[in-house]
């Protein structure tokens, strides 16, 4: 395997000079340790699935303006210091191109000494960038921008927020619903590692017919699942969920999906709310959803389909369920942030 440039400087690529075959192995032993603290070591843990270099599709770049030079980049390592990027073997060829086109960009709105952050995400319809910065969107910061997004095919931009240029409306296909995304949307950081996400899933709720899809997104799991079952999507951003409705009314060939926004760490579904539900999906964010998994081990509900991004607080969450009666089948790592110490995961449990 090719070692990038940037190796060694850049925070984020610790393990890429590591043999395949051992890389793999420390990927898995996360895992593997992680429900072992938990009591759970005699567990399952499948291989790793591992997602091809370059499709990395959302990155948050750091930029700055030093001495009249544009920096951009990821952090260096253990440093707040920018690893000026001129290669990643990670992200997207159309990610990576625009960290090039923003350096014009950013050379002609930042002053010297500023610092600007960057989130990119490489939707089907056109890159969305979205920027935090210490000033506010004005007419000249937006004409600008305009300028720029226009000439490099950027579908969307916003500061601060705010929609500073918007060329074409930034989408994703979710089984047979073309979703418009808002703007700073999650999503799955590959197309690849969505997919086998996706199929474990599928496959973990098996004949459900009426299914919670909690902390949905903008419906990563909910519209495949509505092929064959009911769905009622719960997440917190209002603007997700909004997505989500327009996609059901206009995508034929599903199930009704429902929609609620709610906290799921302050108030999960519980009691009476999970009795309809034959099974129950959870995509929580790092800190894991401890208190839906509390709620379900009080529950009836016959399966669960649990997709994590931090081992930890699924083993935490896994114990959980496991004491409250359900059986953990095999849990199957799946690295979506290529030679990082973060590996996501998905597995099923049963009563």
């Amino acid at each position: 395997m090719k070692i990038c440039r940037h190796f060694g400087v850049c925070g984020g690529c610790s393990f890429q000079d590591m043999p395949d075959d051992a890389y793999r192995a420390l990927k898995r032993s996360f895992v593997v340790d992680a429900l072992a603290q938990n009591g759970l070591e005699s567990v399952e843990v499948d291989s790793v699935l591992e997602v091809p270099p370059y499709t990395r599709r959302r990155a948050v770049f750091k930029a700055a303006k030093r001495a009249g030079v544009v920096q951009i980049g990821f952090h260096a390592a253990q440093s707040h210091a920018i690893a000026d990027m001129h290669e990643c073997l990670v992200i997207t060829p159309r990610l990576f191109a625009l960290v090039g086109a923003m350096r014009e960009l950013f050379a002609a709105l930042l002053n010297d000494g500023e610092d600007i952050e960057v989130h990119a995400t490489d939707s089907d319809t056109g890159a969305e960038i979205a920027m935090r910065w210490s000033r506010k969107l004005t007419p000249a910061i937006s004409a600008e921008i305009a300028r720029w997004a226009q000439k490099n095919k950027v579908a969307r931009v916003t500061l601060n927020g705010n929609i500073a240029t918007e060329f074409a409306t930034p989408t994703v296909q979710f089984g047979k619903a073309r979703v418009t995304l808002p703007p700073e949307s999650f999503l799955q950081p590959t197309h690849e590692g969505e997919a086998a996400l996706r199929e474990k899933i599928l496959a973990g709720v098996k004949n459900a017919k009426n299914i919670a899809d909690l902390f949905a997104g903008c419906g990563t799991f909910t519209f495949s699942l509505a092929e064959k079952a009911k769905v009622h999507a719960v997440e917190l951003d209002k603007p997700a969920l909004a997505a989500i409705a327009a996609a059901a009314r206009a995508t034929q060939g599903l199930k009704p999906i429902t929609t609620e926004a709610r906290d799921l760490f302050k108030a999960p579904l519980s009691g009476d709310e999970l009795k309809p539900f034959d099974a129950v999906v959870i995509d929580p964010p790092r800190a894991g959803a401890q208190a839906q998994a509390t709620a379900l081990a009080a529950s009836s509900v016959r399966r669960i389909a649990y997709a994590s991004c931090n081992a930890e607080t699924f083993a935490r969450d896994a114990r959980i369920l496991v004491a409250g009666g359900y059986k953990l089948g095999a849990v199957t790592p799946v690295d979506q942030f290529l030679w990082s110490s973060h590996i996501e995961l998905v597995a099923a449990f049963a009563r």
